[in-house]
């Protein structure tokens, strides 16, 4: 089992996500192989805009933006697939073939020969509810980012929904973020690759867990707030 790694305040937490805004819409942007940096993603959230920058890339990064704020500004919502869907709606509008709803076709995913089959409403619906039965937060996030990734549920953004359902998640129970620093990329994608052909998670949650999960100490929150003695 991957215990909790924090312990935080929900609003210490909240903050801490809102400071790091800019990293977690860099890192979705990157899982997705979107060829960006992070300065010309702080621009693009500062301005709205970036000179010379493909139109579908500020897309990208703005619907990301609109997401993350989704998720922040409903924390308290329960992750069902009502939820899950709204966010999706965000992340791909105007980018995917359809957003916000149950991908009715078949994709393929490139590096893998795995293909997912046609996402079941009534399925989707009963292996959220079941993430739900495991009371430790963190694990039961990174099972249900995971899960989301190799189920593609959706014609596009799967991955970039996943992470920012991750976080919410994480958010909403005072356990940190998570985001994948671009030197770690190389190593998630050849895990998630063996986790799409093989179903075997542990190395990819055991990285994820050790990497890519982050928050602050509640020693010291209490620190810096003058309330430990």
């Amino acid at each position: 089992m991957f215990e909790d790694k924090y312990k935080m305040n929900v609003l210490d937490n909240i903050r801490l996500a809102k400071r790091n805004i800019v990293d977690t819409i860099y890192s979705a942007a990157r899982i997705d192989n979107l060829n960006i940096t992070f300065s010309e993603t702080d621009v693009i959230l500062k301005k709205g805009y970036l000179q010379n920058a493909d139109i579908s890339t500020v897309s990208t990064i703005l619907n990301l933006k609109h997401a993350c704020w989704y998720i922040l500004n409903n924390i308290d919502k329960e992750i069902d697939l009502e939820f899950i869907s709204k966010v999706h709606y965000e992340v791909a509008k105007d980018e995917a073939l359809a957003w916000g709803v149950l991908r009715s076709g078949h994709v393929g995913i490139s590096g893998t020969d795995y293909i997912p089959h046609i996402p079941d409403k009534i399925e989707v619906q009963q292996k959220l509810i079941s993430f739900n039965e495991n009371i430790n937060v963190t694990e039961r996030s990174l099972d249900r980012m995971l899960w989301m990734m190799k189920s593609q549920l959706f014609w596009d953004g799967n991955k970039r929904t996943a992470l920012i359902i991750a976080n919410k998640d994480l958010i909403a129970n005072g356990k940190g973020i998570l985001s994948i620093k671009d030197k770690d990329l190389l190593e998630f994608n050849n895990l998630l690759s063996d986790y799409y052909s093989y179903d075997k998670d542990f190395e990819l949650k055991n990285m994820l867990y050790d990497k890519a999960i982050t928050g602050i100490d509640s020693r010291i929150i209490k620190k810096d707030s003058g309330l430990e003695n």
